[in-house]
Order: C-alpha cells, then sequence, then structure tokens
C-alpha cells in the first residue's frame, strides 16, 4: 500500500528538481531519506524564490534559476541578505509573517550549511568555500504561547463544533439558494463535506491524513481508522487513530451512499471521492479540493478564516480539556509534547473564562 499524497508530491518534485542548480539537486537526494516529499518541495519554493530575487537584483548572472552558480552564492554579502529579509517581509503580493520568513531562511541555512560543511569536490573541499548564511540569526518565533495567542477566537469552540457540521448539512442551502450551481453541488456533496468536518472535528485528522484515507482503513464498530502518520516513516505501518462516537452516523450515512452517489468504480479504494465535472465516474478527493471545500463553508458560516487545519486545533483544544497532554499529542501524532502545549495556552483562557461565567451565573 503507497501513499497517494506522497507520490503526488514525490512526481512534483521530480518534474521542478531539473529547473534548479546542479547543488540543489544534489542537497535534494541527500535530504530524501530523512524529509518527506511534501518538505522538499518547499525548500524548492523557497529556493525558486531566492535564486529569482537573486536574478532580479543583479547578484547572479544567470538566465534562469538553474545556471545560478556555487561562486554568485558564496561572494552574497551581508547587506544583500539584509534586502533580501527585507524583500521577504514587505512584498506586495501578501507579505509574509514572520513564521513563513523564519521558514523561508531556514531552509537557506539548510542548503548552504550542506554546501559548506557537508558536500564535497573531487579534491575534498567543501562545495561552498564561505557561508554567509551562518551569520543569520533566525529568532524562534513560534512559541506554544505565540501560537495559541494568534488561534484564540479563530477556532470553534463548545457548541460551535456541532453548529459548523449542522450548518453544512442544512443552513448553506439557505444562504445560497438563489445560486442554482452552488445549490446542486450542495446537493450532491453535502452528506460527504459533513462527514469530513466531522471527522477532523473528531479526531484531529490533518488534511494529508483524510486524503490518504482507504475505505478498509475505517472500522466503523470500534470508532477506529488506520492512518499513515506523519514522520513515520515506516510505509508499511498505519497507526491506529480513534475518532469520537459523533462522527459515527456522518461516516455511515457517507459510506452507504460513496458507491452510487460518486458513481466510485471497484477499484477506487479512497474513502472521500469527488466527481468531477465531466467525468464519468468518481475518484479520490485532492488535497487542495478539501481546503477549498472547508474555506467555502467557513466564509458563509461567518468565520472566514477557517481552514483545515483550523478544524484539527479546534478538536485538539476541545479533546485537551477532556484528556491530558500526552493522551492530546498521541492522538494528534505530534512529534513531542512541545507542540501539544499550545492547546495548553488556549484552554487556561478557555477554562478562566468558563469559571467567570459559571460565577457570574450564581451571584457570587
Amino acid at each position: 500500500m503507497t501513499n497517494v499524497q506522497k507520490e503526488i508530491d514525490r512526481r512534483k518534485l521530480d518534474e521542478k528538481l531539473p529547473t534548479m542548480p546542479w547543488f540543489v539537486q544534489q542537497f535534494i537526494d541527500y535530504k530524501l531519506p530523512d524529509l518527506s516529499p511534501s518538505t522538499l518541495l518547499e525548500y524548492l519554493r523557497d529556493y525558486d524564490t531566492f535564486f529569482s530575487w537573486l536574478r532580479a537584483e543583479g547578484l547572479s548572472v544567470a538566465s534562469t534559476n538553474a545556471e545560478v552558480t556555487l561562486i554568485e552564492l558564496e561572494v552574497l554579502r551581508m547587506d544583500s541578505v539584509t534586502a533580501y529579509r527585507l524583500f521577504l517581509t514587505t512584498k506586495r503580493e501578501g507579505a509574509n509573517s514572520r513564521i513563513t520568513v523564519s521558514r523561508k531562511l531556514s531552509s537557506l541555512r539548510s542548503l548552504f550549511h550542506y554546501l559548506s560543511q557537508i558536500a564535497e569536490d573531487e579534491d575534498f573541499y567543501p562545495l561552498l568555500k564561505r557561508n554567509i548564511m551562518a551569520k543569520i540569526e533566525i529568532k524562534r518565533t513560534h512559541k506554544p504561547k505565540d501560537t495559541a495567542a494568534k488561534l484564540k477566537g479563530k477556532i470553534l469552540e463548545d457548541e460551535e463544533l456541532l453548529e459548523f457540521i449542522g450548518y453544512i448539512l442544512e443552513g448553506y442551502a439557505v444562504d445560497v439558494e438563489k445560486n442554482k450551481q452552488a445549490l446542486y453541488s450542495h446537493e450532491l456533496n453535502k452528506e460527504r463535506d459533513a462527514c469530513i468536518a466531522s471527522l477532523i472535528l473528531n479526531s484531529g485528522l490533518r488534511v494529508s491524513e483524510i486524503v490518504n484515507l482507504n475505505l478498509d482503513d475505517l472500522d466503523l464498530n470500534n470508532k477506529l481508522l488506520y492512518v499513515y502518520r506523519k514522520g513515520n516513516n515506516d510505509e508499511t505501518y498505519k497507526t491506529p487513530v480513534y475518532f469520537r462516537e459523533q462522527a459515527k452516523d456522518e461516516l455511515a450515512i457517507y459510506t452507504n451512499l460513496r458507491q452510487t452517489r460518486y458513481r466510485t468504480p471497484k477499484r477506487e479504494k479512497a474513502l472521500f471521492i469527488a466527481l468531477r465535472n465531466g467525468e464519468s465516474e468518481g475518484s479520490r478527493m485532492t488535497k487542495r479540493a478539501i481546503q477549498a471545500m472547508i474555506m467555502k463553508y467557513a466564509k458563509r458560516f461567518g468565520k472566514p478564516y477557517l481552514t483545515v487545519h483550523k478544524l484539527r486545533h479546534s478538536f485538539a483544544t476541545d479533546y485537551y480539556l477532556q484528556n491530558d497532554i500526552y493522551k492530546t499529542k498521541e492522538q494528534l501524532g505530534h512529534a513531542s509534547t512541545e507542540t501539544t502545549e499550545i492547546y495548553a495556552h488556549l484552554t487556561d483562557k478557555t477554562m478562566s473564562e468558563a469559571i467567570e461565567r459559571r460565577n457570574e451565573g450564581t451571584g457570587s
């Protein structure tokens, strides 16, 4: 059994690599055993931005990114790197957040470190004799407390979890009743869409994990899913992940109509199916489609900042209130409890607010 999203990303990686200088290709080969294709694709996007900027600024005479040379990287000055940082934070089409800038600089640091400390030429000398990026201090920006502060008010809390699923099933149709096409599409997909939202809000799965689910990964009676977990490089092993009782009904309804409504061929193993315009049979839903779908409902629901990942945060916060940090870490598939601490910070606030409300109610 293979991991579908991984294969797609791997293919994209192979397509994009030839547009990069030879030394980047070498770096990616070096990193392949340790990092997922989707992480490496992010690296390539970051290098793409950087090399294009070097060429636009006249810091490289290459006519394509693939022709950027090691010498050009070697003679970069500190003020050039500062200028690049400025470019990242101020470029017009949506300035990057601090976290994104840190990540983009971090992926450059990884490349420069490899070229200056690990890779060598035929005479055993480093490929890069001088590493300007080693001088760049990258401040760690996403402390759990900061992340929690950013999420506050941007996730679903308490009754909203159920309300959102109800909205997908019924409320949305009322809001788009004048739009024939939107109405038709909603009528076709509402059970599936509610099922996906309910599953994330009741299990905390990542979008990539949802995309990769196959029908036979679902054990409805035991409320279990078998999932390829991020960071677990053993492709043969799927982790059992529980989902809460609330998602059981939506899953039962959707799986009953999965084959007929989406004209799903027997050979299609995917749990979540889309029937695309002009196609005669259904096939696996893509990551993009799921993200766009959640955003479509979120906007109408009056929470335009909701994304698939924020649904995962919503589940985690809710779950953490009833369980401890270790159980929450396990359920979410986090590599360390540090990531899980976000929910401790989020719920501190929720708890204190709940206590305030309770006090107001008793008049004490």
